[in-house]
């Protein structure tokens, strides 16, 4: 998302750009960047983990606390939604589909706080979108072989080759790209709001961009919070379809 202070500045430019590059270092001829993104993805995971810990610490049987109360509501919910779309034998995905699923939601609300999505660079996402496709492949492999994976390629018809190839790479670019796109062009949209919000005013006269105060939160409601939440939803549910329609229905096996 964009950094809005820098359009109460009086900048008469709209800068869209990536991540900030922090550092950087070698290796051998490779230049490694250390991103603000890198920084912003261990605040994620150094919130999520102190939610894990508030909401499951002191567990009991009998006479459970409120806290206990929604942390086993979230698991009985993440793993329905488990085995209602892979079926039961696919349980042992639930805590990557909730691992990804809670990455996603707090790396797209980050916004909300004036910091960068995590979401919004498309690093993030090609990483997320390379587990899933190796899962995938593991899938496949595990149910037909290796033979029978390769085979794959030729069927129905060996001059499928190419068409079928490309098809195996685009799962994961396709993965990765919707929910970047929505992500960052909200990011994108929300900036142009500020910006054009905030020319207005100083065209109305006013010193101070007044326009820019309550207006610009309505259309945050849904770029940050319920796009945030579809695309998290989204990636798991295809995510989940994908990892299971690479085996054999349970019929078959």
């Amino acid at each position: 998302m964009m950094a809005i202070p820098k359009f109460l500045t009086g900048s008469s430019e709209l800068n869209v750009s990536g991540p900030k590059i922090i550092g950087s270092f070698q290796i051998g001829s490779i230049t490694i960047n250390f991103t603000e993104t890198i920084i912003l993805e261990w605040i994620v995971m150094a919130v999520i983990l102190f939610g894990a810990w508030f909401l499951t610490r002191d567990l009991k049987v009998k006479g459970i606390s409120k806290r206990q109360a929604i942390a086993e509501w979230a698991v009985e919910a993440i793993t329905n939604l488990v085995r209602d779309t892979m079926g039961a034998r696919w349980l042992s995905f639930t805590p990557y589909i909730a691992t990804v699923f809670l990455f996603s939601i707090c790396g797209s609300l980050l916004s909300l706080t004036g910091l960068r999505a995590v979401t919004s660079d498309f690093s993030v996402l090609v990483s997320w979108a390379v587990i899933t496709f190796v899962m995938i492949t593991a899938t496949k492999i595990r149910f037909d072989g290796l033979g029978g994976y390769l085979k794959g390629f030729m069927s129905p018809v060996p001059v499928m080759l190419p068409l079928n190839i490309l098809s195996e790479i685009a799962t994961p670019a396709a993965l990765a790209l919707r929910h970047f796109g929505n992500i960052a062009g909200g990011g994108v949209i929300t900036a142009l709001i500020y910006y054009g919000l905030t020319g207005a005013s100083r065209a109305l006269g006013l010193e101070i961009p007044l326009l820019t105060i309550g207006i610009p939160a309505v259309f945050s409601l849904y770029f940050d919070l319920f796009s945030g939440f579809m695309q998290a939803f989204i990636f798991c549910m295809l995510t989940m379809v994908f990892i299971s329609n690479a085996a054999p229905s349970e019929d078959e096996t």
